[in-house]
């Protein structure tokens, strides 16, 4: 490398977005080219990639590991859900876990997963652990997917201030042979196959220098049988669970069915709203009001597509409107969420005022005639 070209860039180069961010995205694209249910990072540390999968909407379980358990404790309240989570509870449901261990032991919790992520952990490994690693993370996890990513230590020179290692504790960072030659017999070994790519692009003209950090996409070549899997499963745990957060699901009956409850009242206030204010413009107009009909005529008009038959009508009977149930069924949010007629039925039974038949939503309006 020509020096003068090499100092000419030293004091230039800078990522946009930061370095950090783009591996970020790098797992983010193959989370939503994948689709997994299942994904662990192994050290986690500060757990903001963590953080950012728990938004995909494909993954239903996450669970960090790193050996320094005081780092994820400072940041694991990140992964906690929020109110909104609670007032609108998501349709599918994830489960997030940290725990406390080294890469290089085996724990039956981080079987089964789909895709495992080692973003920048490599480098931080001593070399016993280093060699015990490809055989917990393919040998024992075997993952369908392992994204590996590591410093590329030919881009170095180009770092400002980087004149060894770019970290204090990293115990070695390779070139691009040096991480290629690994991965490649790491692969062979566990029947993976290995793409090669990275985030963090060199100057113009200096592209041999390669990419700022390296990045390995291993794949299982082969499906994972269950009995591979039971012959190497220990019997014992060997990490330590700091965190565990479950989120409210729709998956969960207690939380679908307050949904199902809050959705049905209100569709049925909605209909019993525009009922009475039709039904006050007809008795206001003296033209419509001797048109009016107890069944609402001029009503179905107004719900259009919403009451597709004469029977799902709504209507009036003294100091109580009746919403049919098959009328509030037939809104796509309430169909959604109920799957089935009979469905809708159970879940709201007890829980709102209905009809002594059990077929409408019951509301007194007496006291709104009053105001009225």
């Amino acid at each position: 490398m020509d020096k003068n070209f090499q100092e000419e860039f030293t004091e230039i180069i800078k990522f946009q977005p930061p370095l950090y961010k783009q591996r970020h995205q790098f797992v983010k694209d193959l989370v939503e080219k994948y689709k997994p249910k299942k994904v662990a990072d192994l050290g986690c540390a500060d757990c903001s990639l963590l953080w950012m999968l728990k938004f995909c909407s494909c993954i239903e379980v996450l669970a960090g590991l790193d050996i320094c358990a005081n780092v994820m404790k400072e940041k694991m309240h990140t992964l906690s859900p929020l109110p909104v989570d609670y007032l609108q509870p998501s349709e599918r449901s994830l489960t997030v876990t940290l725990h406390h261990g080294s890469v290089a032991h085996k724990d039956p919790c981080m079987l089964g997963f789909d895709l495992v992520t080692c973003i920048e952990l490599i480098e931080h490994l001593e070399e016993p652990e280093l060699k015990k690693f490809p055989e917990v993370v393919f040998g024992f996890m075997a993952p369908s997917i392992v994204v590996i990513s590591t410093p590329n230590s030919e881009f170095n020179p180009l770092l400002p201030g980087v004149t060894s290692y770019r970290h204090p504790d990293h115990k070695f960072e390779w070139s691009q042979a040096q991480f290629q030659s690994w991965a490649l017999e790491t692969a062979r070994c566990y029947n993976y196959s290995v793409e090669f790519s990275g985030v963090g692009h060199p100057p113009t003209g200096m592209e041999k220098v390669g990419f700022c950090t390296q990045i390995g996409v291993f794949v299982r070549q082969y499906p994972l049988t269950g009995e591979s899997v039971q012959a190497e499963k220990p019997t014992e745990a060997v990490y330590k669970t700091v965190f565990k957060a479950v989120y409210p699901s729709l998956k969960d009956e207690k939380y679908l069915q307050n949904a199902v409850i809050s959705e049905v009242i209100f569709t049925a206030q909605i209909i019993k709203h525009r009922l009475m204010s039709k039904r006050k413009e007809c008795y206001d107009d003296p033209e419509r009001k001797s048109k009016f009909q107890p069944s609402m005529d001029c009503f179905s008009d107004y719900l259009g597509k919403l009451v597709v038959e004469k029977n799902m009508e709504p209507f009036v009977s003294g100091n109580e409107v009746y919403i049919p149930l098959a009328t509030i069924f037939s809104f796509p949010k309430v169909n959604r969420l109920c799957g089935t007629f009979e469905k809708l039925c159970k879940l709201i039974a007890g829980k709102v005022t209905l009809s002594s038949d059990g077929s409408a939503v019951v509301f007194n309006i007496e006291h709104e005639n009053e105001e009225n």
